[in-house]
């Protein structure tokens, strides 16, 4: 019975070391880790690192600090880093495969990082969807819509679609056309739509609005109404041109037809 029992008294002070020292590393490098962590935040409080990369970067450093870790508790057990990494490589390229897309979500995030495409409460399109930026995570990124829905988009589709970002400048162009009947007078549309226009203290003079004849419809001469406003008035302004425009027209008897079709009826005798 003694012959099965086997304790190796002497290696339990050298395992109880190694425990200890691993504990010790286990508890310091979660300090060090919390204070980095720290410091790291309240120097990009006071850096001016657009919020909506914010908790993206605190992730990712907390992240590789917690890797550094694990691999300095490996050490202190004595294991063998050759195997772990080829271990780690066999299971890096399974999960990788599996898990691809997340990868990509997360390339994605950090190539908008490094581009900056758009910062925070910018208004967006991604494909279909328009937006303002709420946040971006490892993985995601969250837009609320115009009509406050809020819709969560993967960073890998976002950096491999046509983004168009309304907020990046701070002047836009305010596109409208009317149209206005074959009858009327061209040049005192024209008059009307620049009196609109002078009225209104939120389109700049500079640069130079235009108002043109754009071409000749089937039913109407159309024009094109072209003018400069600040970003944030964008949608007003618009909305604006859009009804004073047609409230002028009606006051100084400037048409605007609706489509015409002419039919043409044949009698033919029926014998």
């Amino acid at each position: 019975m003694k012959d099965l029992i086997f304790v190796d008294f002497e290696g339990l002070p050298r395992f109880g070391n190694i425990m200890i020292e691993l504990a010790i590393v286990v508890v310091l490098g979660l300090i060090v880790i919390k204070i980095l962590i720290a410091v790291l935040r309240r120097t990009l409080k006071k850096s001016s690192t657009d919020p909506v990369l914010y908790t993206f970067i605190i992730n990712s450093v907390k992240v590789l600090l917690i890797i550094i870790l694990g691999t300095m508790c490996l050490g202190i057990l004595n294991v063998s880093m050759t195997s772990i990494i080829a271990v780690l490589g066999a299971a890096g390229a399974a999960i990788a495969l599996a898990l691809r897309d997340s990868l990509a979500n997360i390339a994605g995030g950090v190539m908008i990082i490094v581009t900056k495409p758009f910062n925070q409460n910018d208004l967006i399109d991604v494909g279909e969807i328009r937006g303002r930026v709420q946040k971006i995570d490892l993985f995601i990124t969250t837009l609320t819509t115009l009509d406050n829905k809020t819709v969560t988009i993967p960073n890998g589709i976002i950096n491999t679609s046509v983004l168009i970002n309304h907020s990046r400048e701070n002047e836009r162009r305010v596109d409208c056309r009317f149209g206005i009947s074959y009858e009327s007078d061209i040049a005192a549309a024209k008059s009307v739509i620049w009196n609109v226009i002078s009225k209104d203290s939120r389109i700049h003079t500079t640069p130079e609005p235009t108002v043109a004849v754009a071409e000749h419809g089937e039913s109407a001469v159309l024009l094109d109404v072209m003018v400069w406003c600040s970003t944030e008035e964008y949608w007003n302004v618009k909305y604006a041109l859009e009804e004073n425009v047609k409230l002028a027209f009606d006051e100084k008897g400037v048409n605007i037809p609706y489509n015409q079709v002419d039919v043409h009826l044949h009698n033919h005798d029926v014998e």
